[in-house]
């Protein structure tokens, strides 16, 4: 337990005594050391806690300056001040405004009787320390061998089941998109809502940090788990104490040695997933019914189906040697945490990458409705890229192979490329001189980039352009009221003297958000990229 100021008043031998009749909660401060200090001004020598011994030895004797004294000791985070008395020191019993000037501020003042030396209230602080600091080592040393005894039981429940019984802290494991692996509370299927951006935050890191925060007057932490590859995420709900605190580094050990150890017990499953995709794959004309049992057979139920294909190394660093084996190797890890995102996991790792290289190439197989590019980023960044367009899942050999052909796009436009029923913009925006397209788009966007909230007006006038005109899907997109899209639009109307109901008006402004976003085609219904809309009214 911590050492407080009434422990120390309880302590026959020290026949400490209290000054003023201080209330109970100042009493029940903690001391976190003890010092001895006769300097007019000692508060730059304190960190904070201290019981701040004096023999008033240049202590003032007017009110207002023992007051100017008392506000320095406390600001400079004392618990309380004590005053030794006795023959030949400059008091016998604690002076009246210095005892005024303590109770106003709300400092304990005690004092220390002449047979009680200052050295000996010293050792009884720093023992009780000790004996803290022990007891919380004790504490520790017991929890991790609940812990480990824990680990050597079935799954992550156990362990975590532990460190609740044993710390009072909530505890769960989550995978890395967030969703409940085990908790420690039979009663919790998923997280608490106010730590889903905790959540994304720790895991777009990967192993490189944790993060914490208080929400709703709850202490949240978050722990990446895994060797060297994220596999999971530790939950805590609840400020651990320094026990606790000291435990978690060995908690996160063990649950993230059970995630890889799950991981290698999945392999065999992520096998066979493999050798379905590359069964569906072999056909060149499969039959609708017999594909769509395939994916029905893995839980993916969707009706339409895309090809993705992922680069996962660079081919001339992984030209042979040892270096091909860890390209192998690496493709293997990406292939498996993809496997683990997508639903289905029809995820395969093929032979060889682009000229044969030994890294090989990742091919997925996913429903249409997945949001491809946020799996992507969360475990291939800044990989090379192809999406293929929807398709029957008969005709999945089609689409992956646009994603395939897709990969050198990807590599120089430097994120993932998605096929589409039309290109022309594309192909366009390609083909001309990059100069004179940003050339163009200022001319058109100037004036809203002079504006006040001029990327908020463009943002608004691409999300507009590129939903059709749809004011109710421009809301839903920019996450405002229809309203304030309408007057958005208003004042960028006002401001480029341009007409939304004019065509060629339109095709311009069009146009120069589109290569102000840097040519990429964004899509509307169906994966298709939206073309300008048809001439309307706004405020229809």
């Amino acid at each position: 337990m911590p050492l407080r100021i009434s422990d120390l008043l309880a302590r026959s031998d020290l026949a400490l005594s209290v000054t003023y009749d201080v209330p109970p909660r100042l009493l029940d401060r903690t001391i976190e050391a003890a010092t001895v200090s006769d300097l007019p001004v000692p508060g730059k020598w304190l960190q904070g806690g201290e019981l701040l011994m004096t023999i008033g030895l240049l202590l003032p004797s007017a009110p207002a300056a023992c007051r100017a004294y008392v506000r320095e000791v406390t600001e400079g985070g004392a618990a309380c001040l004590a005053l030794g008395l006795g023959q030949g020191l400059p008091y016998q019993e604690a002076p009246a405004p210095l005892v005024a000037a303590a109770e106003e501020a709300g400092l304990p003042l005690l004092t220390v009787p002449d047979e009680v030396p200052f050295i000996a209230v010293t050792k009884a602080v720093f023992d009780a320390r000790a004996d803290e600091q022990r007891e919380v080592l004790h504490r520790a040393f017991a929890t991790q061998r609940r812990l480990t005894a824990a680990a050597a039981g079935d799954g992550l429940r156990p362990m975590l089941a532990e460190w609740t019984a044993a710390t009072g802290v909530g505890a769960a494991v989550l995978d890395p998109l967030g969703r409940l692996l085990a908790t420690g509370d039979r009663a919790q299927h998923t997280p608490p809502p106010q730590a889903r951006d905790l959540v994304e935050r720790v895991a777009a890191r990967g192993l490189r940090g944790s993060a914490s925060s208080t929400a709703g007057g709850q202490q949240l932490e978050v722990q990446p788990l895994g060797a060297r590859r994220l596999r999971g995420l530790l939950l805590l709900t609840g400020r651990p104490d320094d026990a606790a605190r000291s435990v978690v580094p060995g908690l996160v050990s063990l649950l993230s040695l059970e995630l890889e150890r799950r991981h290698l017990r999945d392999e065999p499953e992520r096998r066979r997933r493999s050798a379905l995709l590359s069964e569906l794959l072999a056909a060149e004309d499969p039959a609708a019914d017999r594909a769509r049992d395939m994916l029905h057979s893995v839980g993916l139920t969707a009706e339409r189906v895309r090809g993705v294909v992922v680069e996962p190394e660079d081919g001339r660093e992984a030209a042979n040697g040892a270096a091909g084996e860890a390209a192998a190797a690496a493709a293997q890890e990406m292939a498996a945490d993809l496997a683990l995102a997508i639903p289905g996991g029809l995820v395969r790792v093929t032979g060889t990458g682009p000229g044969g290289t030994p890294g090989g190439l990742i091919e997925a197989v996913v429903g249409e409705d997945l949001d491809v590019r946020d799996v992507l980023a969360r475990f291939a960044p800044h990989r090379p890229a192809g999406i293929g367009p929807a398709t029957a899942p008969e005709a999945v050999r089609v689409s992956l192979r646009q994603a395939a052909g897709l990969l050198a796009v990807s590599r120089s436009a430097g994120e993932p490329a998605e096929a589409r029923q039309s290109q022309a913009s594309r192909l366009l925006l390609d083909l001309g001189d990059r100069r004179t397209l940003h050339g163009y788009a200022d001319s058109v966007l100037g004036p809203l980039d002079l504006a006040d909230n001029g990327e908020e007006l463009i943002a608004t006038l691409a999300a507009w352009l590129e939903t059709g005109g749809a004011w109710d899907a421009t809301s839903r997109r920019l996450g405002v009221h229809r309203h304030t899209v309408r007057n958005r639009l208003d004042k960028a109307m006002d401001l480029t003297g341009r007409r939304l109901d004019d065509p060629d008006d339109r095709f311009d402004l069009w146009l120069a958000t589109r290569i102000r976003r840097g040519g990429a085609a964004t899509t509307g219904t169906g994966g298709r990229p939206a073309p300008p809309p048809p001439p309307t009214r706004p405020g229809r």
